[in-house]
């Protein structure tokens, strides 16, 4: 099923306050990187990430999350007592229970009519939330939504910065797996997704495809019970190999359909890992990159945020005209991939 009746009515997003830049990671691990004998600027060299962004200590996904529907409201001149759905798709939460989408929807004052979850799937959230938003709006179960997202950090980088100091028997080898936690940012964004008007002069959900590789799901995994701390490990370069491959089986489908093949897209908006990963993405399936909007260099990884955030950057930037496409590249672990087409 493709989609034919779902506008992106509004985009809004907040990055947080705080700048920490790879030099300043390198700064803090400085015993580290001497003691192995690595040479300053390897992170950024390895990632192509200056610098990502932070919330100030203490702050919940749901309020970085808030932040970001808040601006979506104000932006589209929505009334909160209108939106009839909100999902929270972050990686980040605030609690096993409830729902982080229960604090938003407080913070936002949405309508109690209005229906409200959270969804998660890694980095792929906000993407899958986009799509079961749209076939609700798309068989008349609802006629709008508020997708939000709100990926908080701070936590993780601190626990893999000190995990590091700590470990006295870390080599080159073994400090491998924790290079791509110290990529990771922070960061909201929101959505407003509503039912088609004619002639709205709105960009249109349109097509979709999707692969699950779930072999590879031991890859990339965080947060492990029985962990007294936010820590990753991540196969970062079988990561990449694997997650490449499972995109290109996707985009194979994605492409299939008429008017989506890599020539007729004008902007691709990636979930963007790394330099490396965005290099071997688009050699392997054959696209211009110089077609890709990237955020990567001054935003890191920012989950679930990543994708939405570059598309709503684009978009601010006036990088689209009536007539032209967009393709939202999503590859998350577990591995999954998500594509998504929109048209403006």
């Amino acid at each position: 099923m493709k989609f034919s009746k779902v506008s992106l009515h509004t985009f809004g997003y907040v990055l947080p306050p705080l700048v920490l830049t790879s030099a300043d990671i390198e700064a803090r691990l400085a015993p580290v990187y001497e003691r192995l004998r690595l040479p300053p600027g390897r992170l950024e060299l390895m990632s192509g990430i200056r610098e990502r962004r932070l919330w100030e200590p203490g702050t919940r996904p749901s309020e970085a999350a808030a932040k970001a529907g808040q601006d979506v409201l104000e932006r589209g001149c929505i009334d909160p007592q209108e939106v009839e759905c909100l999902i929270f798709t972050s990686v980040s939460r605030d609690m096993m229970e409830p729902a982080t989408a229960s604090f938003v929807h407080d913070r936002l004052g949405l309508s109690p009519n209005c229906l409200i979850f959270d969804l998660s799937n890694a980095c792929l959230g906000f993407l899958d939330g986009m799509v079961l938003l749209a076939s609700l709006i798309e068989q008349g179960q609802v006629n709008n939504g508020l997708l939000v997202a709100g990926e908080t950090a701070e936590e993780l980088v601190e626990s893999t910065i000190m995990e590091l100091l700590n470990d006295q028997s870390l080599s080159r080898k073994t400090i491998k797996p924790a290079f791509a936690s110290l990529t990771i940012g922070s960061g909201s964004v929101g959505l407003f997704l509503c039912s088609s008007q004619e002639n709205d002069g709105r960009p249109r959900l349109v097509q979709r495809a999707w692969q699950a590789n779930t072999r590879y799901s031991r890859l990339c995994q965080g947060a492990q019970q029985g962990q007294s701390t936010t820590l990753m490990n991540t196969d970062s370069e079988e990561l990449l190999l694997r997650g490449v491959e499972t995109a290109q089986a996707t985009w194979q489908q994605f492409s299939s359909a008429h008017g989506w093949s890599g020539d007729d897209i004008d902007c691709f908006c990636c979930h963007q890992v790394g330099t490396a990963h965005a290099r071997l993405l688009f050699s392997t399936l054959r696209l211009n990159s110089a077609m890709n909007f990237e955020t990567l260099e001054f935003l890191g990884n920012v989950g679930s945020v990543s994708a939405p955030i570059t598309l709503a950057m684009a978009m601010e930037q006036q990088r689209f005209i009536a007539g032209q496409k967009a393709a939202l590249l999503g590859i998350g672990s577990g591995i999954n991939s998500l594509m998504l087409g929109i048209e403006w």
